[in-house]
């Protein structure tokens, strides 16, 4: 047990279903290529069929690979962007919650971080366009950090609430403080945990991000919205395919690191 004297199913019961870290397995050679080759052949046959269609001017202006690069460019620049600050809000809040002196407040904040997701991800867009008057990049990442904040929180309490008890007890034994229990022993072991989370914000804000594009911050989400604007199936098929398969490859990239970054033995 950690120092907040709760068991790991008491936290679960308390901050919600966590994502669950996998189990550590060595990749085979087709497990580190197969996903890569997989998205190579999506994006071919997107430019197959591109290329081989007659196309009309709207959709030769869509489907044109300077504006593709550069929706694609605003697209991973949000997903990033946001995705750092999430970081920078939700692991050291997440530490703190797992305090004996946060507990009064503990489960204001859980349900205030909640709130991000209760909310539907168009709705909360608007809303944050409303509320600060202005439209475009800024609005954009304030809600996908309130979309993408609660599983990063989440796994992080989780993760330190999870550690064993005897660990931390064996480390404070050996006149450890409670920073270095924390730095040393904690933090290391819920390190399987915390990526989780992460892997999962990156891949909500990859999705929730095309969305943004409805108050002028760019993506691939105007890709999408410009093919159904015209009713131009290709362009919309195109702007959808790109996204999954942005987010299939930051999934593996985040899967890639996980594995990399995991302490050895866990």
């Amino acid at each position: 047990m950690s120092a907040t004297t709760q068991t790991p199913d008491e936290a679960l019961a308390e901050t919600g279903t966590a994502v669950v870290a996998p189990s550590p397995r060595s990749r085979s050679v087709w497990r580190w290529i197969g996903m890569p080759l997989f998205l190579l052949g999506i994006i071919a046959a997107i430019a197959i069929a591109i290329n081989t269609k007659d196309i009309d001017s709207i959709e030769a202006r869509s489907l044109g690979l300077q504006h593709i690069l550069r929706a694609t460019g605003e697209h991973l620049l949000l997903t990033v962007f946001s995705t750092v600050i999430v970081l920078a809000i939700a692991v050291p809040l997440g530490i703190a919650l797992t305090r004996q002196w946060t507990r009064r407040f503990r489960g204001a904040l859980i349900t205030v971080a909640n709130i991000g997701q209760a909310v539907p991800t168009i709705g909360l867009i608007a809303l944050m366009a409303v509320a600060f008057n202005y439209i475009g990049f800024g609005a954009s990442v304030i809600a996908l950090v309130a979309c993408a904040v609660l599983p990063v929180l989440r796994n992080t309490m989780v993760g330190i609430q999870g550690v064993d008890e005897t660990v931390l007890e064996a480390g404070r034994g050996m006149g450890m403080s409670r920073g270095a229990v924390l730095r040393k022993l904690e933090l290391p072991l819920a390190v399987p945990v915390i990526l989780a989370g992460v892997r999962t914000a990156l891949v909500i804000n990859v999705g929730t991000a095309t969305l943004a594009a409805y108050i002028n911050a760019g993506g691939l989400g105007k890709i999408i919205i410009a093919g159904l604007s015209t009713n131009r199936i290709l362009v919309t098929v195109t702007g959808a395919a790109l996204t999954a398969v942005l987010a299939l490859l930051v999934d593996y990239l985040a899967g890639v690191a996980e594995q990399l970054l995991r302490p050895k033995g866990l």
